[in-house]
């Protein structure tokens, strides 16, 4: 799905290959008799014939016969440079860099001198393999040569930081203990790519086969596909195939969960309703299946590269991957939200905070809103792709980046890495042995490097009466600004599972027309632990005389009867629930805990009952349908001897009068 960076050099590897014929002439015009060898470092005619047959069948990409052969040249001239340089060049295509590294230096053994840029290519291989020392070492001395190309050298230059990098961070290990994930999911083919809902019970993740179905038969013509892994007694069960229509004969992956695992964003290549060479499409559950996927169409994607979706815990905004032009080069990290009308905005660029001129790819937004991990080869890193994080300042820009450290990311590419609800356990994908390919593994991630705690509130929505199950209208208000942090419905069946990042207040209203609505608050900066999710069953009540609805989201300032602005959008609601029900007459109980004398709660109590009144006439309602009485502390429904208990009692109560 994510084109992983070329690492080779292709203006290297001509200038390696010109070498014999721009020496050829050196050495005619110097000393040389024309022979066949002319401008090769052999006086051999024979290793020269062979070698030419080599140089032949390369360039026709038969590489096991010009190993064959560049080796028998080699066998008759063992100091014969340019066939050194040239299997150190196949077997860099072959990524067998610690073959191309030996037959580097041994060219560089014969001739240090006549041709620097071999400097370059060895410590490229040097790299690639961890071998960071000599890597430095190599590429401080190609840049200290003359007549370098510009490009390698900045490239050079870059490695060099790297190669610092990595030598410090081997020093300072970070403490990591990687845990297989099982059986269930893991399996002989390429496992990676987990995406994973709040509550930790879903895992969707992609899954690489042969097309022919056979075990590795071939890596060349394979198939991607989405599977799916539900966790029970304590494991994660056999994965199953998201199966048609979601998964077809092109390639899907590269997904993204939505937080209570009901949708998905995911990336497809090369379909026809495309419009790209990678695109975003989605999917979504509905009774139990998923829906055929759809082109989510502009602005997000574009006849470019679209790929790596990532969903943030509320729906509403999707961070990916683009080379579209207007970045910073290479392949950067966009971002678009969803409006009200269920449109994705115009695509903005990340920043220099995060996007560099190289690549940028596998974002993963955490449940908190506030966390991003993604990898990158243009921050300094261990080679190839390193994981970083990132964190959202107040001022809505991105911290810089830091690196997840050794033995996290490696000289190869480390990508896809998400991390759960409780910002203690993180999973990313890896291939820990070449002949068992990728598979996906866990490991317990280290104070810093961890995102805000983030709890859920999970349940279903019933009638109360019938207790059947119902849908509903669901909505999260951020208490700390006054504004909607999410709205959303039930599904069919009830269910619905929302994220609650611990660093806000947060009310929740729960409605239905025809039905008194419900709500519930998380003062999550008064105390609250946010690592334990709330699972509840709602009941919503129909709307009937003597009903009662207890006003949980209505705050008033300590000790007076001035309302909170936090209470704005709770009170909004009885609002149009008043309004929706022009008939309804109701009585406003304010209660209070039973600190301080009877005479004096009763009197804020009724003070608090009339500031509600008052809000709602404001706001159109009539004051001939508003009884107001305040009961004090005559009628607790927790006791008084904790704070709990008189922070229950401490409420505003409606009943229904009439209808």
């Amino acid at each position: 799905m994510v084109n992983n960076r070329d690492h080779k050099n292709n203006k290297l590897f001509a200038n390696i290959k010109c070498f014999g014929v721009l020496l050829a002439v050196f050495l005619f015009i110097s000393y040389c008799p024309l022979t066949i060898a002319q401008g090769l470092h052999t006086s051999s005619n024979k290793a020269a014939k062979i070698y030419n047959q080599a140089m032949k069948a390369y360039d026709y990409f038969e590489l096991d016969e010009a190993e064959r052969l560049f080796l028998q040249a080699l066998s008759i001239d063992p100091k014969f440079f340019e066939s050194y340089m040239m299997l150190g060049e196949l077997y860099t295509k072959l990524n067998k860099n610690k073959d191309a590294a030996d037959n580097y230096l041994k060219a560089i053994n014969i001739d240090s001198i006549s041709f620097r840029p071999v400097f370059f290519a060895l410590a490229e291989v040097e790299f690639l393999t961890g071998d960071y020392q000599n890597a430095l070492k190599h590429y401080r001395s190609y840049i200290n040569s003359k007549g370098i190309q510009e490009t390698n050298k900045k490239k050079a230059e870059k490695n060099i930081k790297n190669c610092l990098f990595a030598l410090d961070a081997l020093k300072k290990p970070v403490n990591v203990t990687l845990v297989d994930v099982g059986g269930g999911i893991n399996t002989q083919y390429d496992e990676y790519w987990p995406s994973i809902s709040i509550d930790g019970q879903i895992m969707l993740f992609t899954r690489e086969m042969p097309s022919d179905g056979n075990v590795r038969s071939s890596r060349i013509a394979s198939q991607e596909d989405l599977y799916i892994s539900q966790y029970d007694n304590d494991m994660w069960q056999e994965a199953q195939s998201i199966n048609s229509p979601l998964n077809t004969s092109d390639n899907e992956g590269a997904q993204t969960l939505s937080s209570a695992g009901d949708y998905m964003f995911f990336t497809a290549c090369n379909r026809r309703d495309g419009m790209g060479s990678c695109d975003i499409y989605f999917s979504a559950l509905r009774n139990g299946k998923w829906t055929a996927p759809y082109n989510i169409g502009d602005p997000v994607n574009t006849r470019h590269w679209e790929s790596t979706p990532s969903i943030n815990a509320n729906g509403n905004m999707l961070i990916f991957s683009s080379n579209r032009p207007g970045g910073f080069g290479g392949k950067d990290l966009w971002y678009s939200f969803l409006d009200s009308e269920g449109k994705w905005s115009e695509p903005k660029n990340m920043g220099a905070n995060i996007n560099t001129p190289y690549d940028e790819t596998s974002p993963f937004i955490h449940f908190d809103g506030y966390t991003l991990y993604f990898s990158s080869d243009g921050w300094p890193g261990m080679g190839g792709m390193d994981l970083f994080m990132s964190k959202l300042n107040a001022d809505s820009t991105w911290s810089e980046p830091v690196n997840l450290g050794f033995p996290i990311n490696t000289y190869g590419d480390e990508m896809g890495m998400i991390v759960n609800a409780n910002s203690d356990v993180a999973f990313f994908s890896l291939k820990r042995d070449d002949s068992l390919g990728k598979d996906i593994y866990s490991f317990a991630l280290e104070k810093e490097l961890r995102p805000n705690l983030v709890s859920y509130m999970k349940g279903r929505v019933f009638d109360k009466q019938t207790e059947t199950p119902i849908t509903a209208e669901l909505e999260l208000i951020n208490l700390s600004d006054n504004s909607i942090a999410l709205l959303t419905t039930t599904d069919a069946q009830g269910n619905f599972l929302i994220s609650l990042p611990s660093n806000n207040n947060y009310g929740i209203n729960i409605s239905k027309e025809g039905y008194l609505f419900f709500s519930e608050s998380f003062l999550f900066q008064e105390g609250y632990q946010a690592d334990k999710p709330y699972v509840k069953n709602i009941y919503l009540q129909q709307i009937d005389v003597g009903e009662e609805l207890t006003m949980k989201n209505v705050f008033f300032e300590f000790n007076t009867w001035t309302l909170k602005t936090e209470s704005h959008k709770e009170l909004d609601n009885l609002v149009k629930l008043l309004k929706q029900n022009p008939s309804l007459r109701i009585e406003i109980g304010g209660h209070t805990d039973n600190i301080g004398g009877n005479e004096y709660n009763i009197n804020l109590s009724e003070k608090r009952a009339n500031s509600v009144a008052n809000y709602l006439i404001e706001n159109g309602i009539d004051a001939n349908k508003l009884v107001c009485k305040g009961y004090g502390s005559t009628k607790p429904i927790s006791d008084n001897d904790t704070e709990q208990g008189r922070s229950l009692n401490r409420r505003t109560e409606i009943v229904i009068i009439s209808k």
